[in-house]
């Protein structure tokens, strides 16, 4: 577990949550622009967190989100024989009680945390952590979601999750050229969320920090740290 430099109620503590094939330090090292935003460097802290899946080694020309990447995880599988399509509707998800669980564990040991940042699988397993919280708002305690290159679960266990609206407060990023998460799965997650905010963008598979970003970023962020001092 590893987490940037922070102190007190004055900051948003998030909690981080990377993509299929990757793990806590290579989600932190693909978020180092993000990270460099003065608003967030400031006014955050931020936790990465490996998923506690071993993902198999990749076969030759399977598209992936790390290719040379090493101690590979995911939240889950969406075939029995332990891999991952987002693409797929199947009726198993292998990995997923015990990702729940792990995230139990960092909210009891880490917590509390104000927010969620997240990344394609990362950001679907969120989506289903938001079902979950409007089920029982006290086994998940967090203030707001930011769901980079997200969609919903096809794995049909999780339906149920999205029967209720998502009434946390929400970011979604995405992009117009994303070849991994088409940015149709993700504007197709938006109508699960109670008035959700967007982001789009004309790249692909990664987290946007260009000058436009970066100021709906902080807006976002700056409104939920001002909630946040309200309270206290």
């Amino acid at each position: 577990m590893m987490a940037s430099a922070g102190d007190g109620d004055k900051k948003l503590k998030i909690l981080c949550i990377h993509g299929y094939r990757q793990n806590a330090q290579s989600f932190r090292e693909r978020t180092g622009a993000f990270r460099k935003i003065p608003f967030i460097k400031k006014n955050t802290e931020l936790v990465f967190i490996t998923a506690p899946n071993e993902v198999p080694p990749l076969q030759k020309d399977e598209e992936q989100e790390s290719s040379s990447q090493q101690d590979e995880r995911g939240w889950w599988f969406s075939q029995a024989d332990r891999t991952y399509m987002a693409q797929d509707y199947t009726d198993c998800c292998p990995g997923y009680d015990e990702s729940v669980e792990l995230i139990k564990k960092t909210f009891e040991d880490e917590g509390p945390f104000d927010g969620i940042l997240s990344f394609s699988q990362g950001a679907a397993f969120v989506s289903l952590l938001c079902g979950l919280k409007e089920e029982n708002p006290e086994m998940f305690k967090f203030d707001f979601v930011i769901l980079v290159a997200g969609f919903k679960s096809r794995q049909s266990t999780h339906e149920v999750l999205y029967k209720t609206p998502f009434t946390v407060p929400s970011l979604h990023v995405y992009g117009d050229t994303d070849k991994v998460i088409q940015k149709e799965m993700s504007e197709d997650l938006l109508q699960y969320f109670v008035e959700p905010r967007t982001v789009q963008h004309s790249g692909g598979h990664f987290i946007p920090v260009t000058s436009a970003e970066k100021k709906k970023y902080t807006e976002f962020l700056q409104e939920m740290l001002d909630k946040k001092l309200t309270k206290l």
